[in-house]
């Protein structure tokens, strides 16, 4: 070691440089899976809540919301590796996403495709806990949810609504649970409704996401909801916030809350229209988007929390 005060740094032997590389690696699967990234996760969770708390049987057992959350962020973590092994070229000349593992080369195809397969491996894992009598419908469930959930990356090159898309795979966030817990799909209005706020939810809040890449998408020739709705896009987004909130409202009338449902859900339904026309200015930044799509997490937990408060035997 040099002189104090001169800077040099101390030389590491090769089981250090082993660990740091151990520890860059499981920073990079890390960023790569988005789970260095709470909110992203939690968004795909909280409709699997409601599905979960508007349940006949509701409050749901402890051990089949355990597995419900470590399946999604199975499913999570893989959608997000497919959707930067889809746009690696793509990725370093979009401002947002240049600096993610795949497009630095923090990562290589290889090691990611590897971390694929660990996240599917584990979601199948899950569904192979859950009980007998519900395994078989989950299973074909989660092998239906696949083929949108690995080709949502490429619909920006093909479709004007890419968006729509993700709400796709969205809407399997509440059909699993549901199956899981019931061993069918027979729920009618309620499941039905969650499935529709879902999906106007997820396409409302990736619509805003995709706002702050508008400038680069335009540049590269790639398709989003808020390129195709242009100036309408907040007004489309208030919109789908507007009919989610009707939907789980009604939802929740028809399995039979309690008044404490109401205030929290009335906050939380105007807390999302109100992040809509606020996206209206013309001068946003771009950081305005992301928390924008932060401050969906907390709204959605908030319904989530009015179902709760509301099931609450």
């Amino acid at each position: 070691m040099g002189p104090p005060g001169l800077g040099f740094a101390p030389r590491l032997g090769a089981p250090g440089l082993a660990a740091a590389g151990s520890l860059r690696f499981l920073k990079s699967g890390l960023a790569l899976l988005r789970w260095d990234k709470p909110s992203g996760r939690l968004i795909l969770l909280i409709p699997a809540g409601w599905s979960l708390w508007l349940l006949p049987t509701s409050p749901p057992d402890p051990l089949l919301v355990a597995l419900i959350g470590l399946g999604g962020l199975a499913v999570s973590g893989a959608g997000c590796v497919a959707n930067d092994l889809w746009d690696r070229r793509i990725d370093p000349l979009v401002e947002r996403t240049r600096l993610r593992p795949l497009a630095s080369g923090a990562i290589g195809v290889a090691a990611a495709a590897a971390l694929l397969l660990l996240c599917l491996v584990l979601a199948l894992g899950v569904v192979l806990a859950l009980p007998a009598a519900s395994r078989g419908l989950c299973l074909v469930l989660a092998i239906a949810a696949l083929p949108p959930v690995l080709l949502y990356p490429s619909a920006k090159r093909w479709f004007a609504l890419p968006q729509l898309v993700l709400a796709l795979c969205w809407g399997f966030a509440v059909l699993i649970p549901w199956a899981a817990a019931q061993a069918n799909l027979a729920g009618g209005w309620p499941l039905a409704l969650a499935w529709l706020a879902t999906l106007l939810w997820c396409f409302g809040f990736d619509t805003a996401y995709a706002m702050a890449d508008q400038p680069d998408d335009r540049a590269l020739g790639i398709r989003s909801s808020a390129l195709t709705l242009g100036t309408a896009a907040p007004a489309a987004i208030g919109l789908c916030y507007a009919l989610a909130a009707l939907a789980l409202a009604l939802a929740a009338s028809m399995t039979g809350v309690s008044p404490w449902f109401w205030p929290a859900w009335a906050l939380a339904a105007a807390g999302m229209v109100g992040g809509a026309w606020q996206l209206r200015s013309p001068q946003l930044p771009r950081s305005a988007y992301g928390r924008h799509f932060s401050q969906q997490v907390w709204l959605g937990a908030l319904l989530l929390l009015a179902l709760v408060l509301g099931r609450w035997p």
